[in-house]
């Protein structure tokens, strides 16, 4: 690894793309520690202090996705979440709307016009998103249990609130662009690049958090111990997420004039998990709606409080079966729209293909969404456990706040890092290609 590093950094091409990654990368990190104007830093960081373990489930999600941004309400506080949450919506969408499943099939052309449809909701979404940011930093509500909350946004004059949204909401689009120029001119896919950063930039805290709150030898072997099962973690993502069933698909041979074209042998490649970690936050953000709700109603009524003991609280058991059911379900739903067994039997038709064994067309349908079911339920299950190792974890070691080697932030680390390596090898082996002779 550490010689394919150096090769890297030798080649003059690669080596300008990994800086200029890296010089995003700080730009990125920066803009996540500059506050918003109108924000109170001492308040923000007295609060933080006092209520590290108050913190509302509400904003974990996006406070993540932001690499802490959102809880010290920086001109970065929203993160990319509005990108992820855009491109969620546009990807079933298509599914749903016909103008864009005809925009999809149109190539480069109609790619590029959905792209640009999900910068606009992006916009839309971080306003939204911004808004809603500010309204809970001026009630309080952000910072549950701090002594100065009402002292994070002193001024709560109208024209500071508007250019709060407006600066958290240009912060959101600089994030997009600067996601889009690693795209074009780094290594690896921008925003997954970006997400990954925001996800790491939270370990070192997290983990001496559990080692100041640890009892035995000081909290080392609270901290060994995690270490130890963050790494078999890592683990066995790593394998679950490398691992496929290949189906063997054969093109028959074309005569065309006296030239023979096809004959060829290849695969169809099913993940395991082939739903990635879409079916995690789809989960999340769902269980957030009714705690949303009661948030923001400050109502007393015996409702709010069933869905705060078993809807809000990670360690309720409700609030567990509800979200491994939810992860599990939205496993299904996600790779049932995001692979269409009958539209690539119909194209492995057009082109001549066909699995040994199963006859072209409807067969070929049936057999491929057969086979789709069986890998799925292993991939679910396997996502909806991982999901609920912080809750596990925390219960284990009786400790507050966010377990570091969380099942959404595992999944993604694990995903963008074998991208881009795979990445960086490719472009490795185009450069130093030594052939058969030395």
């Amino acid at each position: 690894m550490l010689s394919a590093f150096t090769r890297a950094f030798k080649t003059p091409d690669l080596r300008k793309k990994l800086l200029f990654t890296l010089g995003i990368i700080v730009l990125f990190r920066l803009g996540s520690q500059i506050p918003t104007p109108g924000v109170s830093y001492e308040a923000v960081q007295m609060c933080k202090d006092e209520a590290k373990s108050g913190q509302s489930g509400l904003f974990d999600l996006v406070n993540m996705f932001s690499g802490g941004a959102l809880m010290q309400i920086t001109i970065f506080a929203l993160g990319i979440m509005p990108y992820i949450t855009a491109s969620i919506i546009l990807q079933l969408l298509v599914v749903v709307i016909p103008r864009l499943e005809a925009l999809k099939k149109e190539g480069q052309a109609g790619q590029a016009k959905i792209t640009q449809y999900t910068r606009y909701l992006t916009i839309a979404l971080a306003v939204l998103q911004a808004t809603g940011l500010v309204a809970a930093a001026r009630s309080g509500t952000l910072f549950s249990g701090c002594s100065v909350a009402a002292q994070v946004v002193p001024d709560g004059s109208m024209f500071v609130v508007i250019s709060m949204v407006i600066v958290m909401t240009s912060g959101t689009a600089l994030i997009m662009w600067l996601g889009e120029l690693i795209t074009d001119r780094g290594i690896g896919n921008g925003m997954s690049m970006l997400m990954f950063v925001s996800i790491a930039a939270g370990f070192p805290g997290a983990l001496w958090a559990i080692k100041i709150q640890g009892d035995l030898a000081d909290g080392w072997i609270e901290f060994g111990t995690v270490i130890v099962c963050g790494l078999a973690m890592v683990g066995l993502v790593v394998f679950v997420e490398q691992a496929q069933r290949r189906i063997p698909v054969q093109y028959a041979k074309r005569m065309i004039g006296r030239r023979s074209y096809g004959g060829t042998s290849t695969y169809i490649p099913l993940k395991v998990n082939q739903a990635g970690v879409i079916p995690v936050i789809f989960a999340s953000s769902l269980l957030y709606i009714p705690a949303l709700v009661v948030q923001f109603s400050d109502s007393q009524a015996g409702w709010a409080d069933w869905v705060r003991n078993n809807l809000q609280a990670q360690d309720a058991p409700l609030y567990v079966l509800t979200y491994f059911l939810l992860i599990v379900f939205f496993a299904f739903f996600y790779v049932a729209i995001s692979f269409n067994p009958e539209e690539v039997a119909d194209n492995m038709k057009k082109y001549g293909g066909f699995i040994p064994g199963i006859r072209a067309g409807r067969p070929t349908a049936e057999y491929l969404s057969y086979v789709l079911n069986r890998i799925t339920w292993p991939g679910a299950i396997y996502l909806g456990l991982i999901a609920l190792v912080p809750t596990v974890a925390l219960i284990a070691f009786n400790a507050q706040g966010e377990f570091p080697f969380g099942g959404t932030s595992i999944l993604i680390i694990v995903g963008v890092g074998l991208e881009t390596v795979r990445q960086i090898e490719s472009q490795l082996q185009q450069r130093n290609y030594e052939g058969f002779l030395r």
